[in-house]
This record gives C-alpha cells, structure tokens and sequence, in this order.
C-alpha cells in the first residue's frame, strides 16, 4: 500500500495519495485502498474524521491511470467491471459513517474531482482546479461524476462544465458551492482541514453520524422518507446518553465529555 500513506493524529484519520510522479492518478486497486482505510477508520470508535489529500503540491489526483484505461482495449466486461469497482468504492466512501474531508492541494481532475464529490466536503488551496476533461479523451466520467456533480450544481452547469471539461479555479469552485469555506493558502489547507476534523470530534459522535445518515436521506430520499428518517434519528439523539451529557455540560458551563459511540 505504498500508493496510499496513512498518519493517524487524535481523532483524525489522514489518507495521503502517494503518486507524485504520476500526479496522484488513481487505480482501481488504490480506490479500494481508500475505499478500505476509511472503512477501518470508520469502525474505530476513537475515529472522528477523515481527511484525503494528494502528496505534492502539483495534484490531489489528476484522474484515472490512463494506462489502465487503455490496458482494457476493447474489452467490456472489464471495462465495467473497473467502473463499477471504482463506483462501489466511493460510494461506500460517501457513505461512511464519519466525516470525509477531501483537501485538494493542487489539480483534482476526472476520478481525482469524482473523489472529492464523494466526500462529505472539500477544503481547497489557492492552488486547486477542478475538472472532468474525459470528453477531450472521447471518455465520460465513470466514478459517478454524472451522478453527483448534477447534484452539486444544478444539471445545466454540470452539463457545461462535462461537455465543455472547463476547469474550476479553487475561488470559482467556492461560488458554485462545491466547497463550503474560501480557499486557503497551500500551507494553511492541512491545519485548516484538521482544525476542521478537530471541531467535528468535539461535537457527540452519535450526533455526527445521524446528521450525515439524514444528509444521505436529503439527498436520495424524496422529502417525506427523509422527514421520516430525520423524525427517528432526532428522537434517538433526544433520549441518549450522549445528548444528557451535552445538555448537562451546557447548563454546568462545561466541556461536554461524549462516550465514545461504543462505549
């Protein structure tokens, strides 16, 4: 796994795609070193966040290893077979039960932009640009960039910034929304991300894990389903032992000490 370095700091989880020389492109067996090293930090109780970056300056990840791509040649079993292995990878990453931080320090194009729809947001540097360039290539993108970036800004948008493969300046990304924070200096993008992380682990971990299982309802569920989810998910936060912790700790004027989600 030496495509993919992992730090532990706290309560945050830091996965460092680790190609430079190839500008941190993605293979189908680095998606599902990703895919996997979030799954074993999600299980870890002590986990709060994670953060994704790229190793460099240069790039987050320019995208797909093309010689992987073109190693498929004709073959379309295989062909699906990749794209629907590096679509189950990020959406079990999407779906993870702890926060998802994508910290985009330099071009995150094709699957490198596709990882950064899947997390659960995005800290940028000044230096980020965004894009999905596959049609310049006579490709389309096929780890759910149809899917999420539609989502993200409306289909007109996502239409033109697809057919056109328009790059996003890390300022233009912030307006249109796919970055919830200003874009940062590239050596302020890592404690920002972390400070971040570090605000989220001090909130109740059940509490985080519900809001991202309600956010995962608003975005797949019509609004009655989600309402329902919302409704059970509340009444569970409201008699836990998490919540009279947090409402105690709020009337004694005190830091709220959250148990662990397995304790």
């Amino acid at each position: 796994m030496s495509d993919l370095l992992v730090e532990r700091t706290d309560a945050t989880v830091t996965l460092r795609i680790h190609r430079p020389a190839a500008l941190n492109a993605l293979t189908g067996e680095l998606l599902e070193d990703l895919r996997r090293c979030v799954a074993e930090a999600a299980d870890d109780p002590a986990v709060r966040a994670v953060v994704i970056t790229g190793s460099g300056q240069k790039a987050f990840s320019a995208g797909a290893d093309l010689n992987e791509i073109t190693a498929l040649g004709t073959d379309l079993a295989r062909a699906r077979e990749l794209m629907s292995r590096g679509q189950a990878a990020l959406r079990e990453i999407e779906r993870a039960p702890v926060p998802v931080i994508a910290a985009v320090n330099g071009l995150a194009l094709g699957g490198g932009f596709e990882l950064v729809l899947a997390s659960t947001f995005a800290v940028l540097s000044t230096r980020a640009s965004l894009g999905l360039p596959e049609s310049s290539l006579g490709l389309i993108p096929g780890y759910g960039g149809t899917q999420r970036l539609p989502r993200a800004v409306g289909q007109r948008v996502a239409a033109h910034l697809m057919l056109t493969g328009t790059r996003l300046s890390a300022d233009h990304a912030h307006a249109l929304g796919l970055t919830p924070v200003p874009p940062v200096a590239p050596d302020e993008l890592l404690p920002t991300a972390a400070s971040i992380a570090g605000t989220i682990a001090s909130r109740g971990p059940l509490a985080v894990r519900a809001i991202l299982r309600a956010v995962e309802a608003a975005r797949d569920l019509p609004l009655d389903e989600g309402l329902s989810t919302e409704t059970e998910l509340a009444a569970r936060a409201i008699v836990s032992a998490e919540s009279t912790e947090g409402v105690a700790a709020f009337t004694e004027r005190r830091t709220p000490v959250f148990p662990n989600p397995e304790d």
